[in-house]
């Protein structure tokens, strides 16, 4: 589909579509096409340079501002994205007010917010938790407009997961009107990346429009024998179908090929107590350490305009990832003098994960009571399989020598000493209503309510995975404005989330529940271009599975509560003609059914800033600059060994000037004052993130 729609944009009717007529000729005025169906995607941010936008169904598929959306809600736009070069899911989400990105890995990643686990990611609102509770591999940003993070419980729109977040990534959409764009990326350690992106109208009449985005990205690291690479193409095709129905049909395949990778990471100190203290480009790869993982997703939308107020649409979505490796991991405790202490465990690791999804909905208005309110209708049915297979290797628990200077230089051995995997299906099936009741001019009231079965079959690693639920979860919140611009606001969500653990008397846990209570003001200023949200918040999940002992050989579980609670604050859009910002802090606690405090390896405090500024002596040139900080973290890995990390702040800088409306050059600095700092105390073991470093940028658009 890829290769149909780069010819099809540059066919013979798209040219004539976007050239003028020659000179005494008469032009061709091609009939208006007005596309009613459109109206139920997610309005765009591109080509308007803003920090935010008016609109999001993210947080419970009705059309409303953010400020008449009762729950914080993030948006960071193509803008954003483009400014400071996030590139990734985890650039984006670790400059995201009351986000914090947990790099276990070089290529495998947990996400936190208010305390807990996000894993759920959607696509255009669609979306499955993630299998194994964190992401392999990478989310590239190229195809996407802009990403929404729906903060606390979502259980309208997510079904089952954690009170944590959602984050939703809005695909980029075709245009009718030709347009073309490119960029060249050259930045530290040998890192090159391309990327172009065209869309227009594929016939004359201007009724079927294509886009085409491809990326493509090489390069070394700072880190010692690690070199990421990753090929990203995205093609979709638009076609009206009448006045009132849209037809969308599109596929994105996104592969990363990594070699030096690491499987776990350094450990973090020695066996007096006293922490580790290696380079920054310390790794523990060997050097035939490798990994690919592919990523392919095809959705195929239809949209129909009932009639002025009503619309429908439905969604097929498949998706299937694979991640094929051989890694190394490297276990133990070292001894400071001497270094040694650590050894060897070797493997080779094959996952295949398909999903299939389908969403039908329908929203509009209705009247009661002499006043219009809105109602959202739906219901999703998706089923995942799970496939996945470890080949250990031979030679488990081989010494190795002292890390700090270690070349990787291990024999690639045999990966035939013993084999385990898992194979297990989940099934879920949601039906879904929300509405916004109009009560009086200044009150509205958003009532909804989501009902899910959720079913999982098949074992993993010998222990089985079958569980089996359903519940009811609902979604309550209320908007008072007290001016225009300005609104107070209380909400109350839920979550859920089944477990397939087992207690002492060998019963499966109850499911997993979140609950959130949110209580906040919201206001829109300057034209409605600047959001403010300030909100406490009180999130509990109970019942969460945690080891508590054995019976024998096998596992059992206990299911514990954890509360939390705090505060945020989040602004985002045009502070005055040619400034825009994006900035949020977050504070809480996070206890445990004891009152002690839990998961100390998230930070209580965490502060984003990004703010950029086009010079009004020189319009072609905007200057930026983003800072990130958090409050220190530690973990307590018992026997008076604590590892900690210090509350440290990261500062990046970005310049950029118009050569002219089609040419432009930008600088990007990142760890301007080279900070050295652990990337996640969320395991054990964990490996420095990257030390200052920069690109130049040249983008071409037409």
């Amino acid at each position: 589909m890829a290769w149909a729609l780069s010819i099809a944009l540059l066919s013979p009717a798209t040219v004539l579509a976007d050239n003028a007529a020659p000179a005494g000729e008469d032009k061709v005025a091609l009939p208006e096409v007005v596309v009613k169906g459109a109206a139920v995607n997610e309005p765009t941010t591109e080509k308007s340079g803003a920090y935010s936008t008016r609109k999001s169904a993210s947080a419970t598929g009705l059309d409303m501002s953010l400020r008449e959306t009762p729950q914080s809600v993030s948006v960071v736009t193509r803008a954003k994205m483009d400014d400071f070069r996030q590139l990734s899911a985890n650039d984006v989400l670790a400059n995201t007010t009351g986000v914090s990105v947990e790099k276990v890995e070089t290529d495998r990643t947990y996400y936190m917010a208010r305390g807990f686990d996000i894993i759920n990611f959607q696509y255009d609102g669609i979306g499955l938790p993630f299998t194994s509770g964190l992401l392999y591999g990478d989310i590239d940003t190229a195809i996407y407009d802009r990403v929404d993070i729906v903060r606390g419980a979502n259980g309208l729109m997510s079904s089952t997961g954690n009170p944590s977040a959602t984050v939703n990534f809005i695909r980029k959409r075709p245009v009718y009107q030709f347009q073309a764009s490119s960029g060249l990326t050259l930045g530290s350690w040998n890192t090159r990346r391309l990327d172009a992106d065209v869309s227009g109208a594929l016939n004359e009449a201007g009724t079927v429009a294509g886009r085409l985005v491809v990326a493509k990205q090489a390069g070394d690291s700072y880190l010692d024998r690690y070199s990421p690479g990753k090929t990203v193409v995205y093609g979709v095709i638009e076609a009206n179908l009448g006045d009132a129905t849209l037809l969308t049909v599109g596929h994105s395949h996104q592969k990363d090929d990594v070699t030096g990778g690491m499987w776990g990471a350094l450990p973090l100190y020695y066996t007096d107590g006293s922490p580790t203290n290696y380079k920054t480009s310390a790794s523990t790869a060997a050097d035939w350490s490798n990994a690919q993982t592919r990523n392919e997703r095809s959705f195929i939308e239809l949209s129909h305009q009932l009639n002025e107020d009503w619309q429908m649409k439905s969604t097929v979505s498949r998706n299937r990832s694979a991640w094929d490796s051989k890694l190394f991991y490297v276990y133990g405790t070292p001894d400071r003098t001497t270094g040694l202490g650590l050894y060897s465990y070797p493997s080779l690791y094959n996952s295949v994960n398909t999903q299939t999804m389908f969403d039908l909905s329908a929203s509009g208005k209705f009247t009661l009571a002499g006043r219009k309110h809105d109602l959202s209708v739906g219901a999703n049915w998706s089923k995942s399989n799970m496939n996945d297979i470890s080949h250990y290797g031979v030679g488990i628990g081989t010494a190795l020598p002292d890390i700090s200077n270690w070349t990787g230089n291990y024999p690639e051995p045999a990966f035939n000493a013993s084999i385990d995997g898992s194979d297990y299906e989940d099934k879920r099936t949601t039906i879904f209503i929300a509405s916004r009741f109009n009560l009086a001019d200044e009150f509205k009231l958003i009532a909804g309510a989501n009902r899910t079965k959720a079913e999982t079959k098949g074992n993993s690693y010998g222990v089985s995975s079958a569980k089996n639920a359903s519940k009811t979860t609902p979604y309550l919140g209320l908007v008072y404005d007290l001016t225009p611009y300005v609104s107070t606001y209380a909400s109350h969500t839920e979550i859920f989330n089944p477990q397939s653990e087992i207690d002492a008397s060998g019963k499966t846990l109850d499911p997993v529940k979140g609950k959130g209570d949110e209580l906040g003001v919201k206001a829109e200023l300057f034209e409605r271009k600047l959001n403010l949200s300030a909100a406490v918040f009180k999130i509990r999940q109970e019942n969460a599975a945690e080891q508590a002992g054995y019976i024998g050989a096998k596992a059992y579980y206990r299911g514990i509560d954890a509360t939390s609670q705090g505060f945020e604050f989040d602004a985002s859009g045009e502070l005055a003609k040619g400034w825009n910002l994006s900035a949020g802090y977050t504070q809480l606690s996070l206890k445990g059914s004891d009152d002690k405090d839990v998961k100390t390896y998230v930070p209580r405090k965490l502060f984003r800033l990004s703010t950029t500024y086009q010079l009004p002596f020189l319009p072609q040139a905007k200057v930026g600059g983003s800072l990130n900080w958090q409050s220190d973290i530690f973990r307590d890995e018992g026997s008076g060994n604590i590892i900690r990390q210090g509350s440290y702040a990261v500062l990046n800088l970005m310049a950029r000037y118009d050569v002219n409306p089609k040419l432009s050059i930008a600088l990007n600095l990142n760890n301007v004052s080279d900070q050295k700092y652990l990337t996640s105390l969320y395991w054990s073991q964990a490996y420095y993130a990257a030390p200052r470093n920069g690109s130049v940028t040249v983008n071409w658009k037409y």
